[in-house]
């Protein structure tokens, strides 16, 4: 049996002629927030901006552009995490073929509804993208062509084209950091890479819950869904142990960090797959130095979820402050106590009585605030403060 290497050179080329008419060239941005906090240049390869908000669209467009007749009128099948599922429904909805698509039965409600969007029957099956893959290939066992996120060559190529791009358009390139789930859009930047700029180091983010390339057993759930694949194929394996320089992990808190710096500061809205890379170099956890590349692999975040993740960010940063403290339980001393903290340029966004159940005096009640501040030192301010007043107080967050 011949050994599956992977695409050429040859084939990633012209997999960029195949799909030039769906998937565009997508910008790179200079952040010098970011370069500043990394302590060396740092550019953003945005392809949260691609056509279906991820880089997914290039190797479905790929796949289903190589199909036979007979092929295209069976239709095609994938499982996927959601970025893949709706890069394959609006590939197959330009060429005109049906599409069924697997997913999680808690993928993010975006993904779904926009794969349903494009056109593609939506099945949701499971837990994560293995189990929606195990019944997308079932599917497939009855006619219709498995279009698989990562482990095939035609989809490795297609995503390899923004190895090409990032050849093309960053001369003093030294480090990309790319997000790895399946391996596919690593496998296919690398190959590209190593034949065009082969100095360049290439280093692997993935979330530590589910990091199979880094020797770690997948132990709990994580925000970044777009990388939690528990069983990368033995293509992507293969190729990616030759050819990763580095793969590192990275904690949904610092994973978030990076969403919230990215919206606040770059004013990029990108999923928690996408932001894993920049993560690992705000936390100088990809090493060396010279200009970096991040890859923002996709921007499809849950709105839900990027409220948490935002208020999360804000509340570690000290930009909120939620406390507790006591005042007695007569008309005054409310307003008292919020028109101190006023004073101290504080705005308040909550205010919480306690009186039922807690070991209070006959006349107290305890005050629970949320309060909008600065930043960590304005937090650590304000609760001198209070306790000079006479306010005794416990921080919650």
């Amino acid at each position: 049996m011949a050994i599956r290497t992977g695409p050429t050179l040859a084939d990633i080329e012209a997999a960029r002629e195949r799909i030039g008419h769906v998937a565009r060239v997508t910008p790179v941005y200079a952040s010098e927030t970011l370069s500043r906090r990394s302590g060396r240049t740092v550019m953003l390869k945005a392809e949260n901006l691609q056509r279906t908000g991820s880089f997914k669209i290039r190797g479905a467009v790929n796949k289903i552009a190589t199909l036979t007749e007979a092929e295209r009128s069976a239709g095609v099948v994938a499982g996927s995490a959601g970025n893949h599922g709706q890069a394959v429904a609006l590939a197959a909805r330009e060429a005109g073929v049906a599409a069924t698509i697997f997913m999680p039965q808690n993928a993010p409600m975006a993904k779904i509804d926009a794969t349903r969007n494009y056109g593609a029957e939506v099945v949701l099956v499971g837990e994560g993208f293995d189990e929606a893959q195990v019944a997308a290939r079932e599917r497939a066992d009855e006619g219709a062509t498995l279009v698989h996120a990562f482990e095939d060559e035609v989809v490795i190529a297609g995503q390899g084209t923004l190895g090409l791009e990032l050849a093309d358009q960053i001369d003093e390139l030294q480090t990309l950091v790319v997000p790895v789930g399946g391996g596919g859009l690593a496998s296919g930047i690398a190959l590209a890479l190593n034949e065009l700029r082969p100095e360049v180091k290439i280093v692997g983010v993935q979330a530590e819950t589910c990091a199979p390339f880094a020797g770690v057993e997948p132990r709990g759930h994580t925000i970044a869904d777009g990388i939690a694949v528990k069983q990368p194929g033995e293509l992507t394996t293969s190729i990616l142990a030759d050819r990763l320089d580095l793969v590192v992990t990275v904690s949904d808190q610092e994973i978030a960090e990076a969403i919230v710096l990215l919206l606040e500061r770059v004013k990029l809205v990108v999923e928690g797959a996408g932001a894993a890379s920049v993560a690992a170099l705000i936390t100088g956890k990809v090493g060396g130095s010279g200009a970096a590349c991040a890859l923002l692999s996709g921007g499809n975040i849950d709105a839900t979820l990027l409220i948490e993740v935002t208020r999360h960010g804000l509340t570690q940063a000290g930009r909120f402050l939620v406390m507790r403290t006591r005042v007695e339980d007569r008309p005054g001393e409310l307003a008292r106590l919020l028109a101190l903290i006023a004073g101290e340029r504080v705005n308040v966004l909550a205010v919480d009585h306690h009186r039922e159940g807690m070991n209070l005096p006959v006349t107290g009640t305890e005050i629970e605030l949320t309060l909008s501040t600065r930043d960590e030192e304005h937090c650590g301010e304000l609760l001198v403060r209070l306790a000079e007043w006479g306010y005794p107080t416990e921080r919650v967050s």
